[in-house]
């Protein structure tokens, strides 16, 4: 009889025992590649310079990152965060100047990483810190909307 053994249980503070190296290629190749002194930048802010089809290429490539986590079956709300980051890199990266500036910092796909690979290591479901980020999100488009809702009503108060 074959006795089986128990699964390993890793400390969320312990690297993965076994990396993705495509996750972890792409996300070095679009946040961290190309070394400036104490700072790195990816291809993605380089993308992003582009206008046009930039932000939307290197959207693309951030993708891959989420099609893998759906292939691995991390929980459902971890790809939505991914895919919600990917989204604020995307449309904030394209306003002219402000996004490329936003795109050099913002790191998406080093956020990802993190994500994929915390989702990997608890393999349990979603967590608390997932739902207060689309809680957060919520609640900082709600007040933009309220601020722009009050300002066009100001304005019309006004003529």
């Amino acid at each position: 009889m074959k006795v089986q053994a128990q699964p390993e249980v890793y400390r969320a503070d312990e690297p993965l025992p076994v990396a993705d190296p495509l996750v972890r290629t792409i996300a070095w190749l679009m946040d961290g590649a190309i070394p400036l002194g104490r700072f790195s930048i990816g291809l993605d802010p380089l993308l992003g310079l582009i206008p046009g089809i930039g932000d939307i290429l290197g959207a693309a490539i951030s993708m891959l990152i989420v099609v893998r986590g759906v292939q691995m079956g991390i929980p459902r709300v971890a790809v939505a965060r991914m895919m919600t980051n990917i989204a604020i890199d995307t449309l904030v990266g394209a306003i002219p100047l402000a996004g490329d500036a936003f795109d050099f910092a913002f790191r998406a796909n080093l956020k990802n990483l993190r994500i994929y690979e915390e989702a990997l290591l608890s393999r349990h479901g979603s967590t608390a810190r997932h739902w207060w980020f689309f809680v957060a999100l919520f609640l900082g488009i709600a007040g933009v909307i309220a601020g722009f809702v009050y300002l066009v009503v100001s304005l019309i108060r006004h003529l």
